[in-house]
C-alpha cells in the first residue's frame, strides 16, 4: 500500500505542484532512505501503522545517522522537506497522522558565498567597447553601460540604479549618488571618475528629453527600463565575453564589495556602501579575502585608481 501511496504523492507533486523531475527524484530518493532506516531498525517491513507509531528521538536520529554518513545541511533540509512533504500528502489524503518531525529542528545551513568577478571580468560588463559590432543603437549601448557601471562602481543594486531620476544623474563635479535602499532608506554612495563618464556617455546620446523627475534609464520608447532589459544585456555580452553563467548583473555588486575587501577596504565603510542593515550580512565578504582592512575608498576600488591614471 506505502509504494502505492508514494506513487500517488509523486504523481501530485508533479502535477498539482509542477516541481522538476529532478527534484521530484532527489525527494523520492531521501524517502526511500527515511523508510530503509526506519526498516533496519525496526526489523520489519513499513506500513502506515509503523510511521504513526514513530517518534520525534526516532526522527532526530535519522538526521543525525544520515548526518554522520556525510550528508551536509543542504541534503539534509531537502530530505526533512521530502519527506514532511509525504507525511502532510497522508494526513491531507486521511491515512494517517504522523507527527514525528513536525518539531524537528530544520538543519542550519553555511550561507553561500556570492560570485564574485575578476577585476577584468567586471570591467568588461560595464565598458561599451565589449559590445562593439552588436546591432543596437549606440545610446541603448551606452545607456546599459551606464547601469552596469553604477552596479560595479558605486554597489548599486539594480533596481536602486534604475530607480534614479534624471535630477539624481551623477555628473559634472556631483561625484555623490543618492539612491533608495531596501525598507525605504537612503543612503549615498561616492561615484568615481569612470562612473560619471559612463553617465554622461549616455546622457550625451539618450535621444528623449528627460523630465527632471522622471527616470534617468528610460527602454527604447522612452518609459522607465526594465530590469529584465540589463539582465539580458548581460546574457548577451556573457556568450561574447566567455564569462560564466555567475555574471549577472547582481554579481558586479558583489565584485564591488569583494574587490573593495581585498584592496584593503574598511568593512564598516563597505556596509555603509552597500547600505546592509548589519554588519553581519557585509561580514559574508571577509569569507572570500581576509587581508588587512583599510579605509580609503578612493584608492581600493581598482576603477577609482585607473580613473586617476587617466
Amino acid at each position: 500500500m506505502l509504494r502505492g501511496l508514494i506513487a500517488s504523492w509523486v504523481s501530485h507533486l508533479a502535477g498539482e505542484r509542477r516541481m522538476a523531475r529532478l527534484t521530484l527524484d532527489a525527494y523520492e530518493r531521501d524517502l526511500r532512505q527515511f523508510l530503509d532506516y526506519v526498516c533496519e531498525k525496526s526489523g520489519k517491513p513499513v506500513g502506515l501503522a509503523e510511521l504513526s507509531e514513530l517518534s520525534q528521538a526516532e526522527a532526530r536520529a535519522f538526521l543525525a545517522a544520515r548526518r554522520q554518513s556525510g550528508a551536509g545541511s543542504r541534503s539534509l533540509l531537502r530530505g526533512l522537506a521530502g519527506i514532511r512533504s509525504f507525511l502532510r500528502f497522508l494526513e491531507r489524503e486521511g491515512y494517517a497522522s504522523i507527527s514525528a518531525f513536525a518539531s524537528v529542528r530544520t538543519p542550519k545551513t553555511a550561507r553561500r558565498l556570492p560570485k564574485a568577478l575578476t577585476v577584468g571580468e567586471a570591467r568588461d560588463l560595464s565598458d561599451t567597447g565589449s559590445r562593439a559590432g552588436e546591432a543596437r543603437p549606440p545610446w541603448v549601448i551606452a545607456r546599459d553601460a551606464a547601469v552596469l557601471a553604477l552596479l560595479y562602481g558605486c554597489g548599486l543594486r539594480i533596481s536602486e540604479a534604475l530607480g534614479l531620476t534624471r535630477a539624481d544623474a551623477p555628473t559634472g563635479r556631483r561625484d555623490v549618488v543618492t539612491v533608495l535602499g531596501k525598507g525605504g532608506k537612503t543612503r549615498s554612495a561616492p561615484v568615481i571618475e569612470p562612473v560619471r563618464h559612463a553617465v554622461e556617455a549616455y546622457l550625451e546620446l539618450c535621444p528623449y528629453q528627460l523630465p527632471s523627475g522622471g527616470p534617468l534609464f528610460v527602454g527604447a520608447r522612452g518609459g522607465p527600463l526594465s530590469p529584465r532589459i540589463i539582465q539580458l544585456a548581460v546574457e548577451r555580452m556573457r556568450g561574447a565575453l566567455g564569462l560564466p553563467e555567475t555574471a549577472t548583473p547582481h554579481a558586479l555588486r558583489h565584485s564591488f564589495a569583494t574587490h573593495l575587501l581585498g584592496r584593503g577596504g574598511d568593512l564598516r565603510s563597505i556596509q555603509e556602501l552597500l547600505g546592509h542593515a548589519s554588519l553581519s550580512t557585509t561580514q559574508i565578504y571577509t569569507a572570500i579575502d581576509t587581508k588587512r582592512l583599510l579605509s580609503a575608498y578612493q584608492s581600493a576600488h581598482p576603477r577609482a585608481r585607473a580613473g586617476a591614471k587617466g
